[in-house]
C-alpha cells in the first residue's frame, strides 16, 4: 500500500519546520563531504582512534575511519544524477558509527547530526533507488544506537538527536517509504527515550515528550489520506509495539553490553566500571507482565509480515493506538477508582497516553470509521480505558479525558452511541453529582465537560432524539438537564464558580433551541391517544437519516417509553395487577403471550430487577414459558461463557432458591449452546460449567469465605463434564482468571442514580452497542426542541432566578438575562403561555419596587442597581416582543409599570393612544383645572421628591422656598428615565392592537385589578386602560364589555368630585370621540357608554357639567353623522338638555343643539322628537340671554320644513301602503309634537319669547301643508295645543289684569286669535267632512265668542274687540266659497247652519246678512225647492 505522491507530513523538510532549502546536487556532494569531515574531526580527538591515524603505512587503519575516506573518494563522482544512487552508500558509513560500540557519545552525536542533516535536506526522496531500504537501515540503526557514556550531558545530547533523526524520519519526503515495522519501531524507540529521560533532565524530557507528540501526529494525519479499500491487515493486536517499564524506580538499574538481539535492562550506569557502554534498549519488561515488544526479527505469521513490512498505513496505527491504550493500563493493578488515593497514583503516565490518543483522535478524525480495526480499537478498548480512568481522583486525568470524548462525540459520535450513554452516565453525570465521593475539583471538570458538551449546537437534541427517545436507552438529556438546574442552585451557600458554570449550561441548552426556532418540521405532532398494541420492540424507523420520518418515529417512541415507565411502575407496585394494567395500556396484547411479557422485562427500564428474577424462576408454566423466551432475546454467538452469563444475569437479580436458579441456568445454557457450540458439547455441559461459574464467583467474592478455590480446584471441578471428557485446561484457566479478576454482578443495579462501570456492565454496553438503533444526526433544524422545551423551562427559569438575584458581576446578570430572553422567545414561539407567565413573575421579583425609600433615594437606588436595571429592561422587552403570549404575567407587569410610575420615570405619553394629536389637548379638558375649579379650597399636595421640585421651579412657584435638587440627584433622575425611555413602555399599550386575544383580555382584566391598590394607581390603570381600548378599536368587542363595567362601576359609585371620576367621565367622552367615526355598527354600545355620564351624583355631575357639555359639542360636531339610532340620539340629547339650565354649560350645549338643528343637517326620523324637546327646553331657560330662547324657537319652527321633505321624499320612495301609512303617522305625530313643545313656549312669561313663540307656532302649523297628515291628527292639534293655549293665554291675561294690564298681552292675544283662525282655514278643506267638524267648529267660536266678551280691569280690548270679528267673517267667507257652510232647511236648533249662526249673532249679530244677504238666501231656497217634484232623494 502507497501514498499518493504528495506526503502532508513531508511537506516540511526538518525538525526545525523545513528552514533549509533543497540543495543544488554539486551541494550535496560538498555536503556530504563536510560531515565526513565533521565525523572524522571527532574521532581525531579521542586518543584511541587518533594513534591508529599516526601509525605507519603497514597498519591498516580502522574499518569506521577507513569506510569514511572510501565515500569522501566516491561522493563528487555521484554528481551527476543522485536520484539513481542508493542512499545506502553514502548513509551506511555514518550509521556504521551509530552502531559501533566503540565511539564515545560526542562521536555518535556528530554521526546522528549527518544522518539529520541528510533526511532534513531531502537529499533522497521517493524517487531515489532503494529509498524504502535506506529508511529502513537508518530506522534500525538509530533503535540500536550503542556509545560509551563519558558524561550525563554529553548522553543526553544524543538522546537529543536520536529524537531528532527519528522525527526527521517520519517528516521527510521519503517518509514513505517507511514500512509499517518501521513506524513501529520509530515510536518504539521514542517510547524508550520518554523513559529513560525521567531520570535525565527537565529538558530531555520535555523534548522527548515534544517529539512523541510530534511522531504521533505525523502518523495519524496521513488517516484521511489512506485508501479505506487497502487490505487491513489480519495481524494479532499487541505483536508489535512493545511497553516500557514505567515504574519510576526501575530507571536505576544496571545496563549490560549485549547484542542487538537481546533484551537489556533498563538504560543506567554500570557501577563497576568508570565508563560503561550507553545502549538504547530495545525494551523492558517485567517478568509478570504478559506484554510483548517490536523485535528485529519481525516473529510473527506469514500474513501479519507481509503487512507489517508494506509501506506504513492503518497495521502500525492499529498497533500504535493499541499501545497507547495498554499503556492507559499501568494503573490497574493499583485499582484505580474514586476512592484511591490520589497520591499513591503516578498520573504521569496515563497523562502521556492521553495527551497522545488524543492528538491521534484531533488528526485523525471522522476518518477512523472508514477503518474497522481503528474503530473496533476505539469502541471497546479505549472507551473502556476511558471510563475506568474517567473516574480517577486526579482532575488532571478527568479533564484530558472529557477532552478525548469531547473530540469522539464531535467526529464519531455516530459509531459511539452507546459508549457515550455509558459516559456520560457512569464517568460525567456521577462525578458532577457529588454523591460518590468526588472532589470539588473533580465535580468542576466534570462540569466543565458538560458545560462544553452543551454548548455544541446540537449535542442536547441528539441527546433527546438517541436515547431519551429510545426504550433501550437512559434519558440522558433529562439526566443532564436536571443535574444542571440542580447544580445551579446555591442551597446553603453563597454563590460559587460551580453555580456558574451549570447556569451557563443550562444557557447555552436554551440558546442553542432559540437560535434554531422556526425551522421545526410541521404536522409532526404525536397522538396521545391509545391505538392498539403494538410490539413496541419492533417499531422501527424506515430512515434515520430523513427528518420527514425519524421527527416522527423519536416522538413516537418517546410517548411509548413514557408509558412504558409507567407501566414499570404499575407492574413493581404488583406484578399481576401491573400485567393487567399493561394490557389495558395497550403495551401487552389483550391475550398475554411469553414472548411479549419477555420483551417487556427485557426491553424496559425501570422494572424492579428482584421482581424479574422471581417471576423467570417461578414453576408456572406461563412463567417457564416466558423464561425461554427472555433468553432467546439475546445473542451469545463468538462470546466466552462468562461472558455471556455476565451480560444475562446483568438484567435480573438471580433468584436466592436452588430450583429457581436451575431453571434459570437451564434456559441461559440452551440459548448459548444453542449459538456458541464450539467448545461444549451439549446443553447440560454449558449448565453445569454455568453452576460451577457462580459457585466460584460466589466464593472468591465473598469476604465470608475465608478458604479460597484455587485454579486447580476449579479445574478439577469441572472434571468429564464435556460429554465424559474434560474441557481444555487453558480454556477453564481463562474462565478461572477471568472470574476472578472481574465479580459477576450477581446484584444488577435497578436503575436509580448514575452507576459505577464494572467489567460486567461493559460487556452489556458492548453488547447493547451491536443491536442499538442507528445514531440520530440532528442538524440545525428544531425538530425535537419543542419537547426538550417542555422538560428544562421550569427549572431553567427557576436556577437562572436563583443565581440572578444572588449574583453580584453584571457580567453573570447579563448572562441569566440572556437565558431568560432565549426562553421568553422560545415560549413564544411554542405558545407556552404558561411557562413565559412564570418567566415574566420570576423578573418582576427584581424590577425596581423600593417601598421602604423615598422617591429620591429610590430613584437613586434604581440607577446604582445593575440587578433592578437589567430585569427592568428584560421585563418590557419580553412584554413589548412576546405580549401575545402573556396571559397572567400582565398583572406583574403592571405592578412593576406602577411602581416606575411612583417614581416619576415614566415617559409623559404613556397613556396616549396611537390617534393622539398634541396640538387637540385643550385646556378645558384639563383634569386638573378641573378639579382646582371644583375644590378651590383644597390645597394641591406638594411633592417631596427632587423631580417635583425641580417642575415646581420650572412653573415658578415661589410660594415656598424648595431645596433644589443635587447634581447627583438630577444625574441619578437622567439615567433612570434614560433607562426607562429605552425600555419602551408605551409601545406595550400603543401596540396593543396587535395582542392576540387572549393575551389583551387579560392586560385588560390586570389593569383593572392594579387600579384596586390606590387613587394614583386608579387614576394611572384607568388612563392605560383607556388607552388600550382607543388602540383596539378594530375589535372592541372583546373588552368591551369589561371596559364598560369597570367605569360604570366607577362613575356610580363616587358621591364627590376626585380625579378619578373625573377621568372616567372624560375617558368615556374620548372613546366615543376617537370609536364613533369607524365603529358605526357599534354607535349603540359606544353611546351607550355615555350614558354613564347621566348617572353622575348630582356634585360630580355639577362640578364637571361645562367640560363634559364641550367634549359632546365636540363630539357631535364629528360624529353627529355616524349617529343613526333612536337610542344613540337619546343619550346625546339627553346631555345636552341637562344643560339648559346651567349657567356654565348652557352655551355649549345650546351649540351643539344648533349644530344638530340648524336647517336640518342632522336631524332624522330618530332624533327629531327628542331635538324638539331640547330646543324647547333651551326656549324656556331663563339661564341664557332671550335671543337664545327665540334661536331656539326658530329651530323648533324650521324643522317642520325637514318633515315636510321627508313627507314628500316617502311619498316617492315608499311602495307598500302599509309602510306609507306607518311614515305618514310618524311624521306627523313628529309635527303633533313640534307644535305641542312651541305652544309650551307660547306660555312663556317673557312678553318677547312668547309672542315669538306664537308667531313660529303659527309658521309651523302653517308648514303642515307639505306633510301628509292624517286627519284625526288637526282634531289633536286643537285639542291639544291651539285651544288650550287659547285658554291658558286668557286666564293668565286675565289674572295678570288685575295689576295691570300691558300691551304686549293684547299683542299676545291678538297673535293667539289669529293662530286659531289661520290653523282653522288651513285644515278646513281636510276635516271639514269629518264626523266631529261641528264640534271643532264650535270651539273655534266658542274661543272667539269668549275671547270678545272678556274684560280686563273693566274693559275690553280694542284690538281683540276689532280683530274677532274680521276674522270671524273672512273664515264665515271661506267656509261659504267652499261649501262648508250653506244654508238649509234643518228644523231644529242642532244644525250646523243653526248651530253656526247662533254662535256667531252673540259675537257680531250683522255678520249673517254680510256674509249670506237675502237675495242668495232666497236663491238657493229655489234652487233647493225645484226637486219637490220628483221623488224625493235620502239626505247624506
Amino acid at each position: 500500500m502507497r501514498y499518493q505522491n504528495h506526503h502532508p507530513s513531508g511537506s516540511s523538510s526538518s525538525f526545525h519546520g523545513g528552514e533549509f532549502n533543497k540543495p543544488p546536487k554539486v551541494a550535496v556532494a560538498s555536503m556530504i563531504n563536510s560531515e565526513i569531515g565533521a565525523v572524522l574531526a571527532v574521532m581525531r580527538r579521542n586518543v584511541r582512534w587518533g594513534v591508529r591515524y599516526i601509525a605507519d603505512d603497514d597498519q591498516l587503519e580502522h574499518s569506521l575511519i577507513h569506510s569514511l575516506k572510501e565515500l569522501r573518494k566516491q561522493i563528487f563522482s555521484w554528481q551527476s544524477n543522485w536520484q539513481n544512487v542508493d542512499p545506502k552508500l553514502y548513509i551506511q558509513p555514518f550509521l556504521d558509527v551509530i552502531l559501533s560500540d566503540e565511539t564515545g557519545a560526542p562521536i555518535t552525536g556528530v554521526a546522528l547530526s549527518s544522518v539529520y542533516k541528510i533526511l532534513s535536506l531531502d537529499v533522497f526522496t521517493l524517487d531515489t533507488v532503494n529509498v524504502g531500504e535506506a529508511m529502513h537501515v537508518i530506522v534500525d540503526a538509530v533503535k540500536s544506537c550503542r556509545f560509551e557514556v563519558t558524561d550525563p550531558a554529553s548522553e543526553e545530547v544524543v538522546l537529543m538527536k536520536i529524537l531528532q533523526v527519528l522525527l526527521a524520519c517520519i517528516k521527510c519526503k521519503a517518509a514513505s517509504g517507511l514500512s509499517n515495522q518501521d513506524i513501529c519501531t520509530i515510536v518504539n524507540t521514542c517510547l524508550r527515550v520518554v523513559h529513560q529521560s525521567s531520570s535525565k533532565s527537565e529538558l530531555l524530557q520535555r523534548i522527548a515528550r515534544h517529539t512523541m507528540h510530534e511522531l504521533v501526529r505525523c502518523i495519524f494525519t496521513q488517516l484521511p489520506y489512506i485508501n479505506p479499500m487497502a487490505n487491513e491487515s489480519e495481524l494479532p493486536v499487541g505483536d508489535k509495539v512493545g511497553t516500557v517499564d514505567w515504574d519510576q524506580n526501575s530507571g536505576e538499574n544496571k545496563v549490560e553490553n549485549g547484542s542487538t538481539d537481546s533484551v537489556s535492562d533498563p538504560l543506567g550506569m554500570d557501577k563497576d566500571s568508570p565508563s560503561s557502554e550507553m545502549v538504547i534498549p530495545e525494551t523492558v519488561l517485567k517478568t509478570d507482565e504478559k506484554r510483548t515488544e517490536v523485535s528485529d526479527d519481525v516473529n510473527v505469521a506469514a500474513n501479519g509480515e507481509d503487512a507489517m513490512l508494506a509501506p506504513f498505513g492503518i497495521p502500525c496505527m492499529v498497533e500504535i493506538l493499541h499501545f497507547l491504550c495498554t499503556l492507559m493500563n499501568v494503573g490497574e493493578n493499583s485499582e484505580v477508582n474514586s476512592r484511591s488515593n490520589p497520591i499513591a497514583f503516578d498520573e504521569d503516565v496515563p497523562l502521556f497516553a492521553l495527551g497522545l490518543i488524543n492528538s491521534a483522535i484531533e488528526l485523525g478524525g471522522s476518518s477512523f470509521r472508514e477503518h474497522p480495526k481503528l474503530l473496533s480499537l476505539i469502541q471497546d478498548e479505549l472507551f473502556c480505558n476511558l471510563m475506568q480512568f474517567g473516574v480517577s481522583m486526579s482532575p488532571l486525568i478527568l479533564s484530558t479525558v472529557c477532552s478525548i470524548v469531547l473530540n469522539l462525540y464531535l467526529t464519531l459520535r455516530t459509531e459511539l452511541k452507546v459508549q457515550l450513554e455509558a459516559f456520560f452516565s457512569c464517568v460525567l453525570l456521577r462525578i458532577a453529582q457529588s454523591k460518590h465521593g468526588s472532589s470539588y475539583q473533580q465535580q468542576e471538570v466534570a462540569m466543565e465537560a458538560l458545560v462544553d458538551l452543551c454548548r455544541q449546537h446540537t449535542f442536547m437534541a441528539e441527546m433527546f432524539a438517541n436515547f431519551d427517545c429510545d426504550i433501550a436507552c437512559s434519558n440522558v438529556f433529562e439526566d443532564v438537564s436536571n443535574l444542571l438546574s440542580k447544580s445551579a442552585f446555591p442551597v446553603n451557600g453563597p454563590l460559587s464558580a460551580m453555580h456558574i458554570l451549570a447556569l451557563d449550561g443550562l444557557i447555552s441548552m436554551v440558546q442553542g433551541m432559540a437560535e434554531r426556532v422556526g425551522e421545526e418540521l410541521p404536522g409532526s405532532n404525536v397522538s396521545t391517544h391509545e391505538e392498539g398494541y403494538e410490539a413496541f420492540w419492533t417499531v422501527r424507523c424506515e430512515n434515520y437519516g430523513d427528518p420527514n420520518l425519524w421527527v416522527p418515529f423519536v416522538r413516537k417512541s418517546k410517548h411509548i417509553k413514557k408509558r412504558l415507565m409507567v407501566g414499570a411502575d404499575h407492574f413493581n407496585s404488583d406484578p399481576k395487577k401491573g400485567l393487567q394494567q399493561l394490557q389495558a395500556m395497550h403495551l401487552l396484547p389483550e391475550e398475554l403471550d411469553p414472548k411479549s411479557v419477555a420483551c417487556f422485562f427485557r426491553y424496559t427500564c425501570g422494572i424492579d430487577k428482584n421482581l424479574i428474577g422471581d417471576f423467570l424462576g417461578n414453576h408456572d408454566q406461563f412463567c417457564v414459558q416466558v423464561l425461554h423466551e427472555f433468553a432467546k432475546t439475546f445473542d451469545f454467538q463468538n462470546m466466552n461463557l462468562d461472558n455471556a452469563l455476565r451480560l444475562f444475569v446483568g438484567t435480573f437479580k438471580l433468584p436466592g432458591e436452588s430450583q429457581k436458579i436451575q431453571r434459570v441456568l437451564e434456559a441461559f445454557s440452551e440459548r448459548y449452546y444453542e449459538q456458541s457450540p464450539q467448545i461444549l458439547i451439549d446443553k447440560d455441559a454449558a449448565l453445569l460449567l454455568s453452576y460451577s461459574i457462580i459457585l466460584l464467583n460466589t466464593d472468591h467474592h465473598n469476604t465470608q469465605v475465608k478458604k479460597k478455590m484455587t485454579e486447580e480446584d476449579f479445574i478439577r471441578n469441572n472434571r468429564c463434564i464435556n460429554g465424559g471428557a474434560d474441557l481444555p485446561r487453558e480454556y477453564l484457566s481463562e474462565l478461572y482468571h477471568s472470574i476472578c479478576d472481574s465479580e459477576i454482578q450477581m446484584i444488577p443495579d435497578q436503575g436509580t442514580g448514575f452507576q459505577m462501570m464494572t467489567s460486567s456492565r461493559w460487556i452489556s454496553v458492548i453488547y447493547k452497542a451491536k443491536e442499538t438503533s442507528p445514531y440520530i444526526i440532528c442538524d440545525s433544524a428544531s425538530y425535537l426542541d419543542r419537547d426538550m422545551f417542555h422538560i428544562v423551562s421550569g427549572p431553567t427559569i427557576a436556577a437562572t432566578s436563583v443565581v440572578f438575584e444572588q449574583a453580584e458581576q453584571e457580567d453573570v446578570l447579563q448572562r441569566c438575562v440572556d437565558g431568560l430572553l432565549a426562553i421568553a422567545k422560545l415560549s413564544a414561539f411554542y405558545h407556552l403561555n404558561s411557562v413565559l407567565d412564570d418567566l415574566v413573575v420570576s423578573l418582576c421579583k427584581f424590577t425596581p419596587f423600593f417601598a421602604s425609600l423615598s422617591v429620591d433615594e429610590a430613584v437613586l437606588a434604581f440607577g446604582e442597581d445593575a440587578r433592578a436595571r437589567l430585569a427592568t429592561e428584560a421585563v418590557f422587552l419580553i412584554a413589548n416582543k412576546y405580549g401575545d403570549y402573556i396571559t397572567s404575567g400582565w398583572k406583574n407587569i403592571l405592578e412593576c409599570v406602577l411602581s416606575l410610575h411612583k417614581l416619576q420615570l415614566l415617559p409623559a405619553h404613556i397613556a396616549s393612544d396611537a390617534a393622539d394629536d398634541p396640538e387637540e389637548e385643550r385646556p378645558s379638558a384639563n383634569p386638573l383645572s378641573v378639579v382646582s375649579q371644583v375644590q378651590p379650597s383644597e390645597t394641591p399636595r406638594k411633592s417631596s421628591s427632587f423631580i417635583g421640585r425641580f417642575s415646581q421651579l420650572l412653573s415658578f412657584d415661589m410660594e415656598e422656598t424648595k431645596p433644589l435638587p443635587t447634581e447627583e440627584e438630577l444625574a441619578a433622575y437622567k439615567l433612570a428615565r434614560g433607562i426607562v425611555k429605552d425600555c419602551h413602555i408605551d409601545s406595550i399599550f400603543s401596540d396593543s392592537k396587535f395582542l392576540q386575544a387572549e393575551s389583551l383580555q387579560q392586560l385588560v382584566n390586570s389593569l383593572i385589578k392594579a387600579a384596586a391598590k390606590d387613587e394614583a394607581s386608579a387614576v394611572f390603570c384607568l388612563e392605560l386602560l383607556i388607552a388600550v381600548t382607543l388602540n383596539n378599536r378594530d375589535r372592541i368587542l372583546l373588552i368591551w364589555q369589561t371596559v364598560y363595567e369597570h367605569i360604570s362601576g366607577i362613575v356610580q359609585s363616587t358621591t364627590t368630585p376626585c380625579p378619578l371620576v373625573e377621568k372616567a367621565v372624560f375617558g368615556v367622552l374620548k372613546i366615543c370621540q376617537r370609536l364613533l367615526p369607524y365603529k358605526e355598527n357599534l354607535t349603540d354600545e359606544l353611546l351607550k357608554l355615555l350614558q354613564l355620564v347621566l348617572k353622575l351624583d348630582a356634585r360630580v355631575a355639577d362640578a364637571y357639567c361645562e367640560p363634559i357639555t364641550q367634549e359632546v359639542a365636540r363630539l357631535v360636531k364629528a360624529n353627529a353623522s355616524h349617529i343613526r339610532s333612536h337610542v344613540g340620539w337619546r343619550t346625546i340629547i339627553s346631555l345636552i338638555s341637562i344643560t339648559a339650565r346651567h349657567p356654565e354649560a348652557s352655551d355649549a350645549g345650546f351649540e351643539a343643539l344648533r349644530f344638530i338643528m340648524s336647517e336640518g343637517a342632522h336631524l332624522l326620523l330618530a332624533n327629531y322628537i327628542l331635538c324638539s324637546d331640547a330646543a324647547r327646553q333651551f326656549a324656556e331657560s331663563r339661564v341664557g340671554e332671550i335671543d337664545r330662547s327665540i334661536s331656539a324657537i326658530d329651530l323648533m319652527s324650521n324643522s317642520v320644513f325637514c318633515l315636510a321633505r321627508w313627507s314628500q321624499e316617502a311619498k316617492t320612495s315608499v311602495g307598500e301602503d302599509e309602510a306609507m301609512k306607518k311614515l305618514s303617522q310618524d311624521i306627523g305625530e313628529m309635527w303633533l309634537r313640534l307644535v305641542n313643545n312651541l305652544k309650551r313656549v307660547c306660555l312663556d312669561q317673557r312678553d318677547q319669547v312668547r309672542n315669538h313663540a306664537i308667531s313660529m307656532l303659527q309658521r309651523s302649523i302653517a308648514g303642515a301643508d307639505g306633510i301628509m297628515l292624517p286627519q284625526p291628527l288637526w282634531f289633536q292639534c286643537f285639542d291639544s295645543a291651539i285651544f288650550p293655549l287659547l285658554d291658558e293665554l286668557l286666564a293668565v291675561s286675565i289674572e295678570n289684569s288685575r295689576k295691570t294690564f300691558k300691551k304686549t298681552v293684547e299683542e299676545t292675544l291678538v297673535l293667539a286669535t289669529k293662530l286659531m283662525s289661520k290653523a282653522f282655514l288651513q285644515a278646513l278643506q281636510d276635516i271639514s267632512q269629518q264626523p266631529s267638524f261641528c264640534r271643532l267648529w264650535l270651539g273655534v267660536l266658542d274661543r272667539m265668542e269668549t275671547y270678545m266678551s272678556t274684560k280686563f280691569r273693566g274693559k275690553r280690548s280694542e284690538k281683540v274687540h276689532e280683530l274677532i270679528p274680521e276674522l270671524l267673517k273672512n273664515t264665515l267667507l271661506v267656509m261659504k266659497t267652499t261649501g262648508v257652510l250653506l244654508p238649509g232647511d234643518d228644523i231644529g236648533s242642532d244644525s250646523f247652519w243653526q248651530l253656526t249662526w247662533l254662535h256667531v249673532k252673540k259675537i257680531s249679530p250683522s255678520l249673517q246678512s254680510e256674509v249670506f244677504p237675502q237675495e242668495e238666501l232666497d236663491q238657493f231656497q229655489r234652487r233647493n225647492a225645484k226637486p219637490e217634484e220628483t221623488p224625493p232623494v235620502p239626505e247624506d
